[in-house]
């Protein structure tokens, strides 16, 4: 994270006061492990999976994306340096969805989306991350399409993956393939990376959806991600890349835009993200906008 935090300058944005302050993201994935990182970030955790009341995490996917999003290290334990996520004094409410595999049955997480229509007011969500995605290639049935877009007609901001079924064409994972929320692909460099156990490159989900629709919309750094741990007292963090994770450092851009210009709505905030992307010369269908530039973003040059 250090690094991600310094290409994208974040310690100058957080010069200006800007932390993500009062901006609450709603996480759908594994759940949370009570990390010290993340300790007084989580409003509320509910599991969709076991029905279990405390935060918990079998896998660690949901951790590390959380860690991204609003880890705030407190020591110095790690390489001398601390760890921190891009939006450290925003709040999350953990929503786990997917098992201990990192496996979802739609089902779940349309339930996990349905709390959140219910609930977005009284939290005050304002962001949604969801670092995953499924193929699926029928864009006629797409029910958890249909559940995200309703996310983003109330207003939420709602951040996907693209998914890591690349380099082929036509590769973005469900949701990411809806027009209306914002779907982030990786910053890639074609070196191999260890990605959900395979050793691969080139992979970032491309465009265009069944519905000819071009994507995804930005790209982000998610290579060799040093995030949390869920196993924290065996080993504090830990080291993940993917798409899953260039998506939540979107989301904590987003919170960190939104904390500095409450009144934006979530249209406003998918075209000032896109407007101020760094184009890195690469097909549409791989970079959408280009990589993400919070600075330029934030209007704090």
């Amino acid at each position: 994270m250090n690094t991600v935090r310094k290409l994208l300058k974040i310690d100058y944005i957080e010069e200006k006061g800007i932390f993500g302050q009062d901006i609450v993201v709603a996480i759908l994935d594994t759940g949370m492990a009570e990390h010290p990182d993340l300790k007084g970030k989580i409003i509320l955790f509910k599991d969709f999976i076991g029905d279990r009341e405390k935060c918990y995490d079998d896998n660690g996917h949901g951790t590390h994306v959380a860690g991204i999003i609003a880890g705030e290290s407190k020591d110095r334990l790690y390489g001398r340096m601390n760890i921190n996520g891009i939006a450290k004094r925003s709040q999350l409410v953990v929503l786990k969805v997917l098992n201990a595999k990192g496996i979802g049955i739609e089902d779940k997480v349309i339930d996990g989306i349905k709390w959140i229509i219910d609930n977005y007011e009284k939290y005050n969500i304002k962001i949604v991350n969801i670092s995953f995605g499924t193929i699926h290639n029928n864009c006629s049935e797409m029910r958890l399409v249909k559940y995200v877009e309703i996310l983003w007609q109330l207003g939420l901001v709602v951040v996907a993956a693209a998914g890591n079924n690349g380099p082929d064409i036509g590769s973005i994972t469900v949701p990411g393939v809806s027009k209306k929320i914002i779907t982030v692909g990786v910053v890639e460099d074609g070196k191999k990376v260890n990605v959900n156990g395979r050793y691969t490159s080139n992979y970032s989900g491309r465009g265009p959806t069944c519905e000819c629709i071009q994507k995804p919309d930005l790209i982000a750094y998610g290579n060799n991600i040093v995030s949390c741990n869920n196993n924290y007292k065996l080993k504090k963090y830990t080291v993940k890349s993917g798409t899953s994770m260039a998506t939540p450092v979107v989301t904590g851009c987003a919170a960190l835009l939104l904390s500095k210009y409450t009144e934006l709505k979530n249209i406003d905030v998918k075209r000032k993200m896109i407007e101020s992307c760094k184009d890195v010369n690469l097909p549409a269908n791989i970079q959408g906008a280009g990589v993400i530039n919070p600075v330029e973003l934030l209007g704090v040059k």
